[in-house]
């Protein structure tokens, strides 16, 4: 077939001339109207495009019996084919034509290349039409059969005949021509758009790949290369660093309370200490570990000079925070032996405060100097290097009570000339910009090296056992309520007839006494039986009555049994044995048993005091202190007026208590008195009278 027809005066009209306007109802030439019935659109049976052909049938047509899917009886359409109404190559009156459909284009006049120009422009249509042909412009006639390709309809959309890809390889954006396929898709969109993408995707993955050899390669040759800076030398202290050092113990009185970890020694008699540091009231109260605790193992309290133990044999090795309300029982008082490593620990930590600052740490020939720049769990610290101040008390003391032994021979007390220094004769000090010590590390002779570790915000309120006065309150004069029921007691008492008493009296510093018996104001009677915790197998049987004081020294089965901790109720009657009497006795133990039977007789001398409210047995009570300052008493009187404790302050500057329950008191008769030995008499020598024979 000759495609070279002459194309119409209308396909080389210059750019921008209007198309002539056509007759109504004319169509393009070689489109087929659509009121066209099959017979006249195609020979009977035509097969669409893409399908396979047989040898022998000319380009251009379609087998006879066949017809194209979805085409109407009555018309045939080409699908997505619109003349536009002007003129084109090849179409009557210059009309382009419109394809619709998926990536369909739209071929206009002056478009595309030369060779859609030539021929007859009935072929020119239908090829841009129906889109039977080869994308290089050549007629299907001369493309040869591709008997292997699927039919078009059964591609999937977007997919393209190795045609397409072979013609769009040699064609730029510019000159690419626009191909249909018979259900309207667009191949030669498809063909480009697909493999730029393609081509992007690869060039942004081989930069990726490329950044990251790159990165990994410069990492390991960092690494390779990295050394650490070095550490700035130590240096003397600046003036700034020299007033934080002097104020290091004024900022812990002012803070009050921290947490405090410690651990002192080496090896096997290494101890640890885990607890809290009251400065404001000189109060330690921490949990006694380690290899090395021995007798001290479990629970401590120390008020000043005066330390009170909880032992606990059975407990782990490594010590935890104890309980911030202190257990009520098992306390007693602790002298600590000498060359004990307890002791300058304990000492240590309560002289890290004062109420002035310390400037000899700071004077040119102290030595102290910066060291370096760390992080504790505080924040950012400098570390300094400088000898303890010289306030730290003295580990030796001989006062009554006291913790401390004397100092080991050879060593020397923690705040004298080497006291807590290290090998290069000083001790570190972590310091933040507020003053506040948040490590310390030195060397105490006799014990070795020691750590301290300060928690700052780590400060709740400390409660000091009974032995230590409890917990504290403010002081304040009596109420008239309180007044009257104080002036009432007496009387009150005296109706009640009597109570069971529990002694807990630490009165030495070894003695620690535990007791239990009988109290009577109508007979003005007390009986116990008193233990001795250092003698746990005797026990010592004591009477007050109005004749005086009477004691018996027992063994334990024989004087109400019982534990030393928790002794029974003398025996009734009391036992004959070796009473020992006496009018009165001037130690602690017969102060209180006497200040017990008197307060049911008299009233309470001196001024009254009230010092906290507290709470015994499940009832609340006013703690009231009467008496002079050396010799104070105190009644813990509950809001009903009756008497439930009697405290009093011993002279090893802790406090007896003796716990009373109102009860019915039996006949509490008296101490067997050993019979009196008959006088010896001597025979009168008879004389006789004078007249008498």
């Amino acid at each position: 077939m000759d495609t070279s027809a002459t194309p119409s005066p209308d396909a080389t009209a210059p750019r921008g001339t209007p198309p002539a306007a056509e007759p109504p109802g004319a169509t393009p030439s070689g489109i087929k109207p659509s009121g066209a019935t099959p017979s006249e659109a195609k020979p009977s049976g035509a097969k669409p495009s893409g399908a396979k052909r047989s040898g022998n049938t000319p380009p251009g047509t379609t087998p006879s019996g066949t017809k194209p899917p979805g085409a109407e009886p009555s018309s045939a359409k080409p699908s997505g084919v619109k003349p536009s109404g002007g003129g084109g190559a090849g179409l009557p009156g210059g009309g382009s034509v419109e394809l619709r459909g998926p990536g369909a284009g739209t071929v206009r006049p002056g478009r595309g290349t030369g060779r859609h120009r030539t021929g007859s422009a009935g072929a020119s249509a239908a090829i841009r039409t129906i889109g039977i042909g080869s994308t290089t412009g050549r007629p299907a006639a001369e493309r040869p059969a591709d008997n292997d390709r699927p039919p078009d309809n059964d591609r999937p959309p977007g997919r393209r005949t190795a045609a397409g890809h072979r013609s769009a390889a040699g064609r730029g954006p510019a000159n690419t021509p626009t191909t249909t396929s018979p259900d309207g898709t667009a191949d030669a969109a498809d063909a480009a758009g697909p493999r730029q993408a393609s081509r992007r995707r690869r060039t942004v993955l081989m930069l990726l790949g490329l950044t990251a050899v790159t990165s990994a390669t410069a990492l390991v040759l960092g690494l390779l290369s990295w050394a650490p800076e070095p550490p700035e030398p130590a240096r003397p202290l600046t003036l700034a660093e020299g007033e934080r050092l002097a104020a290091v113990r004024v900022t812990n009185l002012r803070d009050l309370r921290a947490g405090v970890r410690v651990t002192a020694g080496t090896d096997a008699a290494r101890i640890e200490l885990v607890g809290w540091v009251d400065w404001s009231r000189s109060l330690l109260y921490l949990d006694v570990g380690g290899p090395g605790a021995g007798a001290e193992r479990g629970l401590l309290q120390r008020a000043g000079p005066v330390l009170v133990i909880r032992p606990d044999p059975a407990a782990v090795p490594t010590p935890a925070a104890p309980p911030l309300m202190p257990p009520t029982d098992r306390w007693r008082l602790h002298r600590l032996a000498p060359g004990s490593t307890l002791a300058p620990v304990l000492d240590l930590l309560l002289g890290l405060a004062a109420d002035r600052p310390d400037p000899t740490q700071t004077v040119p020939g102290s030595g102290a100097r910066w060291i370096a720049r760390d992080t504790v769990a505080g924040g950012p610290v400098d570390v300094l290097q400088a000898p303890l101040p010289t306030g730290t008390p003295v580990a030796a003391s001989t006062t009554p009570g006291s913790t401390t032994g004397s100092t080991a021979p050879g060593s020397t007390a923690p705040g004298s000339g080497s006291a807590g220094t290290d090998q290069d004769g000083r001790s570190r000090y972590w310091l933040d910009q507020d003053a506040r010590l948040h490590k310390l590390v030195t060397q105490l002779p006799g014990v070795g090296p020691v750590t301290v570790i300060l928690n700052r915000v780590d400060r709740p309120t400390l409660r000091p056992v009974d032995a230590l006065g409890g917990r504290p309150g403010l002081p304040r004069a009596l109420t008239d309520a309180e007044q009257r029921r104080l002036d009432r007691l007496p009387a009150r008492l005296r109706a009640q007839g009597g109570a069971t008493v529990t002694l807990t009296a630490p009165t030495g510093t070894d003695t620690n006494l535990r007791g239990a018996g009988w109290l009577s104001w109508t007979a003005r009677t007390a009986y116990l039986s008193v233990a001795d915790l250092g003698v746990p197998d005797r026990r010592t049987l004591l009477r007050r009555d109005t004749a005086g004081l009477a004691r018996a020294d027992l063994p334990a089965a024989a004087a109400g049994g019982g534990t030393a901790e928790v002794p029974g109720r003398p025996p009734l009657p009391p036992p004959a044995g070796a009473w020992r009497v006496s009018r009165s006795g001037g130690d602690d133990l017969n102060l209180l048993v006497d200040a017990a039977l008197a307060a049911g007789s008299v009233g309470q001398p001196g001024a009254a005091v009230r010092v906290r409210e507290d709470v015994t047995t499940g009832r609340t009570v006013d703690v009231v202190e009467v008496g002079p300052v050396g010799a104070r008493l105190r009644y813990w009187i509950d809001r009903d007026g009756s008497l439930r404790r009697l405290e009093l302050r011993t002279d090893a500057n802790t406090w007896a208590q003796l716990d009373l329950h109102a009860a019915v008191v039996p006949r509490l008769a008296p101490v067997p008195r050993p019979a009196p030995n008959p006088r010896p008499t001597s025979a009168r020598p008879t004389t006789a009278r004078p007249g008498t024979r």
